[in-house]
């Protein structure tokens, strides 16, 4: 026995599924136009952002280091005491001093995880300050806009 489908049922579906071809991952330079630098609040950033979601590109961008600026780097860390405390003994180094200029480093966000970012740069000094780190959760992409 054959199921038949009409045209309604049809036009309802493609209206339900069509979003989900359509939306799509987001690029996004952390800090905006600050950048990835020493000083900035990039928790306070990524709160105000909203919401991140899986297959979203967060783009470091940061100066080689120089005489006149400081080293950078981006590392994720393992787990919540380790970014409360800036440990980096366990933290995996996604981008070294020299990986952010030009176009920056990218990082996808792909497992619904905290990913936890801070530089290690001056014995993780900016982290200790609560500034050069931040934490994102993403989400899974809502069906409709």
């Amino acid at each position: 026995m054959a199921i038949s489908f009409g045209k309604g049922l049809l036009v309802l579906l493609l209206t339900l599924i069509a979003p989900l071809a359509i939306s799509k991952a987001e690029t996004v330079v952390v800090g905006e136009s600050e950048g990835w630098r020493y000083g900035y609040k990039y928790t306070d950033w990524a709160l105000n952002h909203g919401a991140f979601f899986l297959k979203d590109t967060l783009v470091f961008k940061y100066p080689p280091p120089s005489d006149t600026v400081q080293p950078h780097s981006v590392y994720l860390l393992p787990n919540l005491y380790s970014f409360l405390t800036c440990d980096f003994s366990g933290a995996t180094l996604l981008a070294g001093p020299n990986q952010g200029g030009g176009d920056g480093f990218s990082y996808q966000l792909t497992q619904v995880r905290p990913n936890y970012f801070a530089s290690g740069e001056g014995s993780g000094d900016d982290c200790n300050k609560g500034l050069m780190k931040f934490v994102v959760i993403p989400l899974y992409r809502p069906p409709f806009p």
